[in-house]
C-alpha cells in the first residue's frame, strides 16, 4: 500500500511496492506475499489486548510492523505502531496499559523492497470536523496517483507514502456531514482492492472493495463484535464467526448493533483466487470454505492431472503441506516430509553477499536425506515466481541423493503482476511469462514440470471450470484478466508502463 514520494507525482515512477505495483521480492524470498492484515473490535473487555492477538494471528499476511488504535471509554484515542513483529512491538505489559478501552482497530503490514517507516504504520489517525478517525486498509488503489494529485493541487498536505491516506484526505474533503455518509462519498472515488476498517468515537466500520477481492468477516464477541481479514484471527479472541462482509458492503457496529449498507452497484463477486492457494492461513475458513480442505483438493487436482511415477511425495514447506497431502493420497504414493524447515530464522541476520545469498536457502530449508536418498521424488509447491528459491530447493534434494525430482505446482504458472494487494515482481521477472514449460523444467533442474490446470483448479474450487466471460475470482496473475481498471499505470509514459501493464 505504497505511494510514490512526493516527487513522483506525475508518473507512477517506479511502479514501486504497496499499491502502485508490482516489484522484486527479497533476495531471498521467493514467494507472492500479501500485503496487510487488518481487525478491529468494539466493545471487548481490553479491545486493544485481543487486537494484538488477533494481529498474531495475521502475522502471516504482514511482518514488517504494525500498529493499534484504541478509543477509551473517555472517547480519548491512544495509539501505538513500531516496526517489527507483534510480539516485539505489543509485548511490553506498559505499552498495553496505554491502550485502554473497549473499542481499537489494528494493521499488519507486510515487509517489501520499498520505504520502511513508521509514517507509512498504520493505522492511520487524523482529527476531523466529526471527531478522531483511524483506518486500517489492506489491499491496492489503482487509481491513487490520480487521487493524491488531484489533492495535493487543491491543498492537502499528506504525511505518509501509502495510498491508505488517500481515504483520509478524501473523508476530510468530503462535504457530507457524518462520517459514515463521507466514507461512502470516499469509497466512491478510489478504484481497487481493498478491505477496510476503521474506528471512530461512535462506531466501528468496515468496509469491502465492491467485487470483494480482499477478505473480511464479522465475528461476535459475547457482547461485542469482532471484525477482521481471517477467521483465524476471530478463532484466537474467542469470537464465533458470523459472516463474511459481502463486496461492496459496509458495516457500522455501535453500542446499538449492526447497521449494513450496500451503496455501491452491484457487481459480480471476483475474490483473489490465491487466498486459498497460499495467502490465507490453513485453519481459516475463507467465503465459506475450509483452507486446509480446498488445498488438498488442489493437490488431488494436481495428481490426476499430471502424476508420474514416483516412490515419494514431498511437500516444500509450509505451504505446501496440504496439497501434498491431497497430491500423494489421490496418486498412491507414499507422503514424507523430505525437506525440514527451521521455523526460528526470520531475515538473513549475516551480511548479504552473493556467497550468503546462494546459502540463505539453507537457513530455511535443510534436506531430510533419509527420505530422499535414491528416491524418485514428487516436490509439491504452490507457485513458482521467479524460480531462484525452486531451482536452489532442487539442487539440495539432488544433493541428498534423488534418483529423480519432479516439480508439481498447486497453482497454473503466474505470467502476469498482480496490481490488487499482492506484493508481486514486474513481468520480466516472471520465470513463467518469459520461458515456456520446457525452458522452466531445464532453468530449474527438475526431471518434469507440471503445474494445475486453470480449469482443474476452478474444479478444486467447486467450480465445473473457469468461465472465460465471467470467471468467478480474481486470477489476474494467471489470465492477466484485470477485472478493474489500472487507472495509474494507464496512464503512464508507455516506457515506465510497458514493463507491468499486460499486452
Amino acid at each position: 500500500m505504497r505511494m510514490p514520494q512526493a516527487d513522483a507525482l506525475s508518473t507512477p515512477h517506479g511502479l514501486g511496492p504497496h499499491g502502485l505495483g508490482p516489484h522484486g521480492l527479497g533476495n531471498d524470498d521467493d514467494h507472492f506475499h500479501e500485503e496487510c492484515g487488518v481487525i478491529g473490535v468494539w466493545n471487548g473487555k481490553d479491545a486493544a489486548a485481543l487486537t494484538a492477538l488477533g494481529l498474531h494471528a495475521l502475522q502471516h499476511r504482514g511482518q514488517e510492523a504494525s500498529g493499534i488504535v484504541a478509543l477509551s471509554e473517555k472517547g480519548e484515542f491512544h495509539s501505538h505502531r513500531g516496526l517489527g513483529l507483534v510480539g516485539d512491538i505489543f509485548g511490553d505489559a506498559k505499552v498495553m496499559a496505554g491502550l485502554p478501552g473497549t473499542a481499537a482497530c489494528g494493521h499488519n503490514r507486510y515487509a517489501t523492497t520499498g520505504e520502511t517507516a513508521l509514517r507509512n504504520v498504520q493505522p492511520l489517525y487524523a482529527d476531523f470536523e466529526f471527531g478522531g478517525l483511524a483506518v486500517a486498509h489492506n489491499g491496492n488503489l489503482t487509481n491513487a496517483l490520480q487521487l493524491r494529485r488531484a489533492m495535493v493541487r487543491r491543498g492537502c498536505l499528506f504525511q505518509s507514502s501509502t495510498d491508505s491516506e488517500v481515504f483520509v484526505h478524501l473523508i476530510a474533503i468530503s462535504l457530507y456531514s457524518n462520517v459514515v455518509d463521507r466514507l461512502i462519498d470516499a469509497l466512491k472515488q478510489v478504484q481497487g482492492a481493498y478491505s477496510l476498517v476503521a474506528l471512530h468515537n461512535g462506531a466501528l466500520i468496515g468496509a469491502r472493495d465492491p467485487l470483494g477481492v480482499r477478505p473480511l468477516v464479522l465475528g461476535k464477541l459475547h457482547e461485542g463484535w469482532v471484525l477482521a481479514s481471517e477467521t483465524c484471527a476471530l478463532d484466537i479472541v474467542g469470537a464465533e464467526f458470523v459472516r463474511d462482509i459481502e463486496p461492496g458492503e459496509i458495516v457500522v457496529i455501535n453500542d446499538e448493533g449492526i447497521r449494513s449498507l450496500s451503496p455501491m452497484q452491484p457487481a459480480p463477486s471476483r475474490f483473489c483466487i490465491f487466498e486459498y492457494i497460499y495467502f490465507a492461513r490453513p485453519d481459516s475458513v475463507v467465503e465459506g470454505t475450509p483452507v486446509y480442505e480446498t488445498r488438498k483438493r488442489i493437490g488431488a487436482e494436481l495428481a490426476r492431472e499430471s502424476h508420474v511415477a514416483a516412490d515419494v511425495v514431498v511437500p516444500v514447506p509450509d505451504s505446501g503441506v496440504p496439497a501434498a497431502m491431497g497430491y500423494a493420497i489421490e496418486a498412491g504414493v507414499p507422503f514424507e516430509l523430505g525437506i525440514i524447515r527451521n521455523h526460528y530464522v526470520g531475515r538473513t541476520f549475516i551480511e548479504p553477499t552473493d556467497q550468503i545469498r546462494h546459502l540463505g536457502v539453507k537457513l530455511k530449508h535443510s534436506a531430510n536425506r533419509a527420505m530422499l536418498e535414491g528416491k524418485r521424488v514428487i516436490l509439491v509447491d504452490d507457485s513458482i515466481v521467479r524460480g531462484t528459491t525452486s531451482k536452489k530447493i532442487v539442487e539440495m534434494v539432488r544433493n541428498a541423493g534423488a534418483a529423480e525430482v519432479h516439480m508439481r505446482i498447486s497453482s497454473p504458472p503466474t505470467t502476469h503482476s498482480c496490481f490488487y494487494g499482492i506484493d508481486t515482481p514486474e513481468r520480466a521477472q516472471l520465470l513463467a511469462a518469459q520461458h515456456d514449460l520446457a525452458a522452466m523444467a531445464k532453468l530449474i533442474g527438475v526431471d518434469s514440470l507440471a503445474f494445475i490446470s486453470l480449469d482443474g483448479l476452478y474444479r478444486a474450487l467447486g467450480r465445473p471450470g473457469r468461465d472465460a466471460a465471467s470467471p468467478a475470482y480474481c486470477d489476474a496473475c494467471f489470465t492477466g484478466d484485470y477485472a478493474i481498471p489500472l487507472t495509474d499505470w494507464s496512464n503512464a509514459p508507455e516506457s515506465k508502463a510497458k514493463a507491468a501493464i499486460p499486452a
